[in-house]
């Protein structure tokens, strides 16, 4: 065993974090969830989300027989929902391929949907003991900076440096607990603003502390504007007060979610309602815009809501549009902002925006 793990492990076993829910040893499917829940998710979010979702999926089989509506109400606020979907398909597949049972090796388990290399191994490492590096977001800080690494992760050079350091460092023995390990120090020492260097037991021969450039290490992605998008979200309720979704594309942002109709952000949405046989509207009003940054672009979302005269309004695809009463909402996923939009409108904490009848339009 090398100095370098043995350090890691001796500080592991009296700093590490051994009481996380999913650190069950001899149960892939539970490590499985934890490592699709933690992609660029902390582990104090994902908790909660974790735990409600295998009080409902307590087992592979339960997840694969779930409707995809099901596994993406339990996703709700927790974004980059192609993860939950992965999960799901990939659920499926090993029903269907490998009676129900995770595959043990990497190639088997690489073959299913959401599974790269890093999320393989530790699987495999974590739940089975077995020897595979990991490079997740935190290996990549702590190697990058141990050995002073330049150059964004993202780059296919940079990652294949950090490939092989981890493989070089991953012991034969102790294997679950060293990668537990490197992942704990990464997520609470090693962190990527004000890393606590002086607790770190790699400090002595870390090249970044040595030369005071941690913030340097790893590299940022190459900064570039995010490109600026505007939608109208129209939320069209009857006189039952039920509102009218619509299930997004499976590709695509929100994917497979069920969110509000949407508009260009200089239609008239009035027009739009009437050809859609949206009618006769008693009232409408013009809701306060708000933001939602994604990784790659920034959406303001221009929310209008209209209140129509009959109840039934044309529906021409049942699977794509429905009514919902509010109430019934929660079995459904739903992006965060439009969540967060129904519940304001539901629920106001302050003085509403005024309606204006449609006559005085």
């Amino acid at each position: 065993m090398s100095d370098f793990v043995a350090r890691l492990l001796a500080w592991f076993d009296v700093h590490g974090r051994h009481d996380l829910p999913w650190q069950r040893p001899g149960n892939p499917y539970m490590v499985w969830v934890s490592e699709i829940m933690l992609q660029q998710t902390q582990v104090a979010t994902v908790i909660p989300y974790y735990q409600r979702f295998m009080v409902s999926f307590p087992d592979l089989a339960s997840l694969a027989a779930a409707s995809e509506d099901a596994v993406l109400a339990h996703w709700s606020g927790l974004g980059y929902y192609a993860r939950a979907r992965n999960l799901h398909r990939a659920a499926r597949q090993v029903v269907a391929e490998h009676a129900g049972r995770l595959p043990e090796a990497v190639d088997g388990l690489q073959s299913l949907p959401g599974i790269g290399r890093s999320t393989a191994g530790a699987i495999l490492s974590l739940a089975l003991g077995q020897r595979h590096a990991i490079l997740d977001g935190n290996v990549k800080r702590v190697l990058a900076r141990h050995r002073a690494v330049p150059g964004w992760p993202g780059q296919a050079a940079v990652a294949h440096t950090l490939w092989e350091l981890a493989e070089a460092h991953t012991p034969h023995e102790r294997v679950a607990e060293y990668n537990q390990a490197i992942m704990d120090l990464g997520a609470t020492i090693c962190t990527r603003g004000r890393p606590g260097c002086a607790c770190c037991p790699l400090e002595a021969d870390c090249v970044a502390r040595r030369l005071g450039r941690q913030a340097d290490f790893p590299g940022r992605r190459p900064r570039r504007a995010l490109p600026q998008r505007a939608v109208q979200m129209l939320v069209l309720r009857d006189p039952d007060g039920r509102m009218l979704l619509e299930r997004r594309p499976a590709e695509g942002i929100w994917g497979g979610l069920w969110g509000l109709p949407e508009l260009a952000a200089d239609a008239d949405f009035l027009v739009w309602c009437r050809e859609q046989g949206h009618r006769p509207i008693k009232a409408v009003r013009v809701l306060p815009s708000r933001h939602h940054t994604f990784s790659h672009f920034q959406l303001e979302i221009l929310p209008r809501e209209i209140r129509l005269e009959k109840v039934g309004c044309r529906v021409a695809d049942g699977d794509r549009l429905r009514w919902y009463h509010f109430r019934e909402l929660a079995a459904l996923g739903l992006a965060a902002p439009v969540a967060r939009l129904l519940c304001e409108i539901e629920q106001p904490e302050t003085g509403e925006t005024p309606w204006v009848e449609l006559s005085t339009v």
